[in-house]
């Protein structure tokens, strides 16, 4: 904090600290900025160049394509850890120990059971409801269910609440699936590690036995830890400004789950399974969707390639492309819509015009493929998306609460009628 930000404005000079993060990251400290200057405010909308917190659980560099959870690359954590190890780093701070980590996941399986009435509340959902709909509200109904688990300033009861909800959650999400699909609720088993439970309760008849697939479960298993958390996203940033009015970890949670229901946030492998589909009603004539996503002058574009965030490609795509190549030839499904995803690969990754503008296939497009390999409804896509994100909004709302952050309250610059004098209904 040795260094300093200069402002000036109107002949007066305004100093601020400027801190430097682990990584080198560079940030003016302008908290004091309204105070000082009488109340001038700085307008970026979007928060696109404002930090909101200061966190230790994730590091992203998207010119560099680096993601990293913990100081850990997402690289070893999706090869060699679980799903609840990587959620245990992220919630917690380390990798657990062999104790540890029996103890965590023996508290999640005790809680994964639900509470009956909630099955009355589905009920009260038509079938056509959308199960990210579905999904939120019964996440924050869990408030109701366990209201011991409300108190923000017990570490004990935070606890209870993490593994309560991370033993819930798969057990929702899948009870949402079963009401569209009409087909009956299952319950968990505690004898399957998290993933394999979650998958056996969204596929298992009554009627039959269910059987893992290995090859399915290490694609699912990487691709919930890829998306366990991406710094501070609108879902995140949701949880955190939400749980900032001491608003519990279910009611927090549920926020997030409708921010990252809307199409600019979660539902990113939605549009590329709604785009396959397109260019196959439209004849399946890959080079002329192609041509037009090259020409500026047509409003197409592809969907799941390129990224906002990493400028040069994404590490989680390079992970996960290997592990939908792999579910592809072992279920041998014969889909048009994934012979064109294919394509559409090829040419991204051989192509000179998507090459020099780093329009690679992103995380999005290659989980749309799994997910739609597996038979998932494209509806679903998004509540797969919760789950895997489920344990960073735990972990950055915990560290909001742990570093006792003030509520939210962003300021606005004005732009509507100055005063003036209000007229009687027989003068206006």
């Amino acid at each position: 904090m040795s260094e300093i930000g200069v402002f000036e404005f109107k002949g007066k000079r305004y100093e601020f600290p400027v801190e430097i993060g682990t990584e080198n990251e560079i940030s003016i400290d302008i908290k004091t900025l309204r105070g000082t200057t009488g109340g001038i405010i700085t307008m970026d909308p979007g928060f696109k160049n404002t930090g909101s917190c200061k966190s230790e659980i994730t590091f992203l560099d998207g010119e560099k394509g680096i993601l990293r959870h913990r100081g850990y690359a997402i690289e070893d954590l999706t090869k060699k850890a679980s799903f609840l190890e990587v959620a245990y780093l992220i919630i917690f701070g380390e990798l657990p120990t062999k104790e540890q980590f029996a103890k965590f996941e023996g508290d999640i399986k005790k809680k994964s059971l639900l509470n009956e009435e909630i099955k009355d509340i589905l009920d009260g959902f038509p079938r056509s409801a959308h199960p990210m709909g579905v999904v939120s509200s019964l996440t924050g109904a869990l408030t109701a269910f366990h209201p011991k688990y409300t108190d923000v300033h017990s570490e004990e009861e935070i606890y209870n609440a993490i593994t309560n909800i991370l033993g819930k959650f798969p057990v929702i999400a899948a009870w949402a699936h079963a009401k569209n699909e009409g087909t009956p609720f299952n319950y968990a088993d505690n004898s399957l590690g998290y993933v394999e439970n979650m998958l056996m309760m969204m596929y298992k008849i009554p009627t039959t036995k269910y059987k893992t697939n290995p090859v399915v479960l290490k694609a699912m298993e990487e691709l919930l830890i890829l998306h366990q958390d991406h710094e501070q996203n609108c879902s995140t940033s949701t949880v955190r400004l939400v749980g900032s009015s001491h608003a519990s970890l279910f009611a927090s949670v549920s926020a997030g789950i409708s921010a990252l229901w809307g199409p600019l946030h979660g539902g990113a492998n939605k549009a590329v399974i709604e785009m396959l589909e397109e260019i196959i009603e439209d004849g399946g004539d890959v080079e002329k969707f192609i041509n037009k996503a090259k020409d500026k002058k047509d409003p197409f574009r592809l969907m799941g390639f390129g990224h906002r965030v990493y400028k040069n490609f994404d590490p989680r795509a390079l992970i996960i492309k290997e592990s939908a190549d792999a579910v592809l030839a072992d279920l041998g499904v014969t889909d048009p819509t994934l012979k064109v995803a294919k394509h559409l690969e090829e040419v991204a990754l051989s192509d000179p015009y998507f090459v020099d503008r780093k329009l690679f296939p992103n995380v999005d497009f290659y989980s749309g493929i799994i997910y739609r390999a597996l038979g998932i409804p494209v509806e679903m896509f998004t509540v797969m998306f919760a789950i895997g994100r489920l344990p960073g909004w735990i972990a950055q709302w915990k560290e909001m609460r742990k570093n006792n952050e003030p509520i939210g309250r962003p300021r606005q610059l004005y732009m509507g009628a100055p005063k003036r004098d209000f007229k009687e209904v027989s003068e206006r």
